[in-house]
């Protein structure tokens, strides 16, 4: 059985957020907004997919659109598949807007086919979908139905029941449509009769697959798709609970759970979602974003409490649900006990405070290949990196680097004596210079005085500087300071 779903996504859009108006989709495309997916009002208008948005808003005027979201329509069309598994368990996709079903078996538990077709177009006409169906012998067959002429073909009467279709049923492609019907072949039953020998020399082998395929001649194989893992777990409570130890001895039991099976799949969590229902019907829910993968339900029970202690139990709380919502592959590690405590105390404590300021928020330092101090580094999020080792460089590098500081100086050399940041320092060592030239390649502001001699520069007063002059531009500036 084919099921084709002509507006998937216009239908998917206006079951979160209804339009009582003409409706479409836009999709950036071919340097301009084009119509992706639209309704049946917007169509009685003239408008067609492909349309250019300009284009469509001279015809309809009063057209609503909004931007298309191919990948939640890839999402809402799996939960359409695993829905139809109540008809068979071998469900597989058909591009992005069918269904194949291989009910093989499974159409006398509805009373035969045609009970079957009416039972699931009559549950998709009351989600708001609009499907065309197909039933034949093989899946060929089924798909020129669904798209053309829905209805079942028994498997003796594929070719009377598709050879008056377009060659398009055949899922051919429109370029070889096209030279075909410039032969005057434009329905499968014309193409049927004509011999093979001359269809193998004159066009792709494609051509003749696909014939036989919708036939019979040559099978063709459903793939069905592949059961996604869910970590989430839950537990119904006979009588309602309240108290905070009572919570978390109910989260602890389902952290176990939960670690049980990630551990199994040699996988970690990254982000739990912790939801309670309450008596009333109500829900609150606690998330928490991990700084690495994990699945050690003791530390993770540690990091819910205090989201936990901010819930309203209200008059009680009857059920509590689990999930791991976003997971990563964890395998197998045997580390120093030592060097785990210390990475999983650190992986704690930017949890912890991830999850007040947002992970994205606290940030470490990574190593940049460039000879140019300013950009030898840059900020990356603590929880989506590691930790440099070492950090590389050929030269001695300041602690402390900011933006260059203008000092009072004569000469190449380092003056004896200079005013910094409202003191007088006296220079007692220097050590250089290093000549660092501009990267030509890059549109740096800061680098305008052309290339720089630096020095590293002792102080009477303690300061460790880091100083460079600019031949080019005569000038002494502060970048850094050494610990």
């Amino acid at each position: 059985m084919s099921l084709w779903f002509p507006r998937l996504a216009a239908e998917r859009s206006q079951r979160a957020n209804p339009v009582d108006a003409p409706f479409a989709l836009t999709l950036f495309d071919r340097n301009s907004e084009r119509i992706y997916d639209l309704c049946p009002r917007a169509e009685d208008f003239g408008l067609q997919r492909g349309m250019t948005l300009v284009h469509a808003r001279s015809f309809c005027p009063s057209l609503l659109t909004r931007p298309a979201d191919p990948e939640a329509d890839q999402r809402f069309l799996r939960l359409l598949a695993r829905w139809a598994t109540r008809y068979c368990p071998w469900v597989g996709l058909d591009g992005r807007d069918g269904l194949f079903l291989d009910i093989t078996g499974s159409a006398h538990l509805l009373g035969g086919e045609e009970p079957l077709l009416d039972d699931v177009r009559a549950r998709l006409t009351r989600a708001g979908l609009t499907a065309r169906l197909g039933l034949a012998g093989t899946p060929g067959a089924a798909w020129a139905l669904s798209h053309f002429a829905e209805g079942i073909a028994k498997p003796d009467e594929a070719l009377a029941r598709i050879g008056p279709l377009p060659l398009a049923a055949l899922r051919l492609s429109q370029e070889t449509c096209t030279n075909l019907e410039r032969l005057g072949i434009a329905t499968v039953s014309e193409l049927y009769n004509l011999p093979r020998a001359t269809i193998a020399r004159r066009y792709d082998q494609s051509v003749l697959r696909h014939l036989d395929q919708a036939l019979g001649a040559i099978g063709e194989q459903i793939s069905p798709l592949k059961d996604e893992q869910n970590f989430a777990v839950r537990i119904t409570l006979p009588d309602p609970i309240g108290l905070l130890d009572d919570v978390m001895a109910g989260t602890r039991r389902l952290l176990n759970h939960l670690c049980a099976r990630l551990d199994t799949a040699q996988k970690g969590a990254r982000l739990l979602k912790l939801t309670f229902r309450r008596v009333d019907q109500e829900n609150q829910s606690v998330e928490l974003r991990l700084a690495r993968p994990m699945r050690d339900a003791e530390r993770m029970l540690a990091l819910f409490e205090r989201g936990v202690s901010a819930v309203d139990a209200g008059y009680g709380i009857d059920m509590i649900r689990l999930e791991a919502v976003q997971i990563e592959e964890l395998g197998m590690r045997q580390l120093d006990r030592a060097q785990g405590r210390e990475k999983d105390s650190l992986a704690d404590l930017i949890t912890q405070l991830g999850n007040r300021v947002g992970l994205e928020n606290i940030l470490r330092f990574a190593p940049v290949d460039s000879h140019i101090p300013e950009c030898s580094f840059k900020l990356v999020p603590a929880a989506y990196s590691n930790p440099v080792r070492a950090w590389p460089s050929r030269r001695p590098r300041p602690l402390r680097l900011f933006p260059p500081e203008p000092i009072l100086g004569d000469g190449p050399q380092p003056p004896a004596r200079f005013r910094w940041r409202g003191r007088s320092l006296t220079t007692t060592e220097a050590e250089g210079p290093e000549r660092i030239t501009p990267a030509w390649w890059e549109d740096n502001d800061s680098w305008a005085h052309g290339l720089r001699d630096y020095w590293r520069v002792g102080t009477r007063q303690g300061q460790r500087l880091w100083l460079f002059h600019t031949p080019q531009n005569p000038g002494w500036f502060v970048q850094g300071e050494f610990g």
